[in-house]
C-alpha cells in the first residue's frame, strides 16, 4: 500500500509530492516501481486525495495490478481506507505499507525486510540507527540539553504488518483519539514491539525542496546498482 493523499505542507509548491518528477518519473513511480518489481508482492492499493486526477495520466503498467481508494483527513485514515480497499486481503496478509515519497528504496532492503518479517509475530519496520549527535530544542532555537541517542533509529518504510492486526490497531487508535504517525506507532499502541530491520540512508523521504536533490543522487546510485 502506498498512501499519497497527503497535502505535503511543509512542501509547498502547486504540484502534490507524490507527482513531483526526478529522473524522468514521478515519486509515485519510483516508489511504486520498488515494490511491484518484488516476486513476493501480490498486488497494490494508492491511497489517493479525493479529487486526484493525476493518477490515472500514470503509465498503464504502473496501475495494472493496483486499485485505488480515496485517503482521509490524516495519514492513518488514509492507510485504514487502503486497507479496506483490499477487499480480497485475509486478516493473515502481510500488508506493507510504504511512502509515496520515498524514490529510493533499495530491493535488497525490501527483500531483507520481508525475509526478516513472514515469520516473525508481529511484523517489523526498515529503520537506519542514529548516529548523530541530537539537541533538545528551547523553543527558541537554542540547544538546552544534548540527548543520548543510544537504542534510537530512524523509522523508514515500507512497515511491514498482517491486515487484520493492523487494520484492529488503527481503528483502536483513532476511536481513542491518538493519530499514529506511522503504522508501526499504532501497533505499539496494543503494547507490540515492531522488528527494527537495518535499512539504508538512500531510502530518503522527500520531505521539504532540498530533499529533492538527494533523492535524486539517491535514484541514480541504485540504477548504478542495479
Amino acid at each position: 500500500m502506498i498512501p499519497a493523499a497527503g497535502a505535503s505542507s511543509r512542501f509547498g509548491g502547486t504540484i502534490p509530492k507524490p507527482y513531483l518528477r526526478i529522473a524522468g518519473r514521478s515519486l509515485l513511480e519510483h516508489a511504486l516501481r520498488a515494490m511491484l518489481g518484488c516476486k513476493a508482492i501480490a498486488g497494490g492499493v494508492v491511497v489517493t486525495a479525493a479529487g486526484d486526477r493525476r493518477w490515472i495520466r500514470l503509465p498503464a503498467s504502473m496501475r495494472r495490478r493496483v486499485v485505488t481508494t480515496t485517503g482521509g483527513s490524516s495519514r492513518a485514515r488514509s492507510v485504514l481506507n487502503g486497507l479496506r480497499a483490499l477487499e480480497h486481503a485475509t486478516p493473515e496478509d502481510w500488508v506493507l505499507v510504504h511512502d509515496a515519497a520515498r524514490p529510493g528504496l533499495p530491493p535488497a532492503d525490501l527483500a531483507a525486510l520481508i525475509l526478516a518479517c513472514r515469520r516473525d509475530v508481529v511484523g517489523g519496520l526498515l529503520a537506519v540507527p542514529i548516529a548523530e549527535t541530537l539537541k533538545q530544542s528551547d523553543g527558541d532555537c537554542r540547544s538546552s540539553r544534548s540527548v543520548a541517542r543510544d537504542g534510537l533509529w530512524r523509522a523508514q518504510t515500507p512497515q511491514m504488518f498482517h491486515h487484520g492486526q493492523l487494520t484492529r490497531a488503527l481503528t483502536r487508535a483513532l476511536s481513542e483519539g491518538f493519530e499514529p504517525s506511522d503504522e508501526a506507532a499504532a501497533i505499539e499502541s496494543l503494547g507490540l514491539r515492531p522488528k527494527l530491520v537495518e535499512g539504508s540512508p538512500l531510502n530518503i523521504k522527500v520531505t521539504r525542496p532540498a530533499d529533492l536533490a538527494l533523492a535524486r543522487a539517491a535514484v541514480r546510485m541504485l540504477k548504478g546498482v542495479r
